[in-house]
């Protein structure tokens, strides 16, 4: 696979009560995994060239697909060039103007960051993956509950009843696949635009201070459907070097829209908050590492027509949070 196009290119889970940890939902939604073991086929490898294989298994009858293909009903047409090409002339003045946001210190909300070709992109490689061994499923816990939502995690796979990063996950002892190299690019020219944001507006003495720099070993992708809710929580799962260097967690937002909110405290009457939408990358960092944060409603129909037309994407949000353990 080419390298994505690189957009601006400069450059313990603690939930609220009756939530799930690590963005999980309150509303239902069924199962759409058995826990089956996967093993087999050869696709591309995610963090080379399509010249590279890995071993991702086959396409799991029963796993969760975000780009599934249409059956009955009317026929989407793929845009036209002249459509397309408007789409990304308007996408580029939005990423070339001043579209980033310091939200607080070491929190930056970066606008429409992403460029169509890159949300492409990762959508494809996410679907890739995400139906084969490793791939997307519904976690749940030891008592038989099922955390509404569907996970894939790359570096390394997170449980939910502990709380921690394993190597091999308890529900079909499959391993994770590594972070593809190309989103590691995006996430370090993310961290740089941010930093720069940051010594432009702020003027730090030392930026590094404000919002280290990270190399993501973990990146957990999660779909969210148009129903889906997250209680307040923190991100608190990774090494303890990690948390006490501020070690960022880069967010990116693909699909639907979602109304985001943040506080000190897990109390939703004093949080803030902000609308992400297709394209965002959100960051935060250093003494802002460690804020509660979740989402309170995804907005429906919001995904921009180009990326569903080229991609079959389901209706919701796809989010990757990558972070260093």
């Amino acid at each position: 696979m080419s390298g994505l196009s690189l957009g601006r290119g400069s450059s313990s889970h603690q939930n609220s009560p009756g939530t799930f940890s690590r963005d999980s939902y309150q509303a239902s939604e069924p199962a759409a995994y058995d826990g089956g073991s996967q093993k087999g086929e050869t696709a591309a490898k995610a963090s080379g060239s399509e010249s590279e294989q890995a071993e991702v298994g086959p396409v799991n009858r029963t796993s969760f697909d975000i780009c599934p293909l249409k059956t009955g009903g009317p026929v989407r047409l793929k845009p036209s060039l002249s459509e397309v090409n408007k789409l990304k002339r308007n996408m580029q003045r939005n990423m070339e103007g001043n579209n980033g946001r310091v939200l607080r210190p070491g929190m930056v909300l970066l606008k429409h960051h992403l460029s169509l070709d890159d949300q492409v992109k990762i959508v494809n490689l996410c679907r890739k993956l995400g139906v084969g061994t490793g791939g997307f499923y519904q976690p749940e816990y030891r008592n038989g509950e099922k955390m509404h939502l569907k996970m894939m995690c790359l570096g390394r796979n997170w449980e939910p009843d502990d709380d921690k990063y394993v190597e091999n996950r308890n529900v079909d002892g499959a391993k994770p696949h590594s972070i593809p190299q190309e989103f590691s690019l995006l996430v370090r020219d993310a961290i740089k635009d941010s930093q720069a944001l940051i010594e432009e507006t702020c003027k730090p003495g030392n930026v590094e201070y404000v919002l280290p720099s990270m190399s993501p070993s973990i990146c957990v992708v999660n779909f969210y459907t148009a129903s889906g809710r997250l209680g307040l929580h923190q991100d608190k799962a990774e090494s303890f070097e990690s948390l006490r260097k501020g070690l960022p967690v880069v967010s990116f937002s693909i699909g639907d829209s979602a109304e985001f909110e943040y506080a000190d405290q897990r109390d939703d009457k004093k949080a803030e908050k902000v609308l992400l939408e297709s394209g965002d990358v959100l960051i935060f960092g250093g003494i802002s590492r460690n804020i509660f944060h979740g989402v309170t409603k995804v907005q429906q129909n919001t995904a921009p027509k180009a990326l569903l037309d080229q991609t079959n994407l389901r209706t919701g949000r796809l989010n990757l949070t990558f972070r260093q353990y």
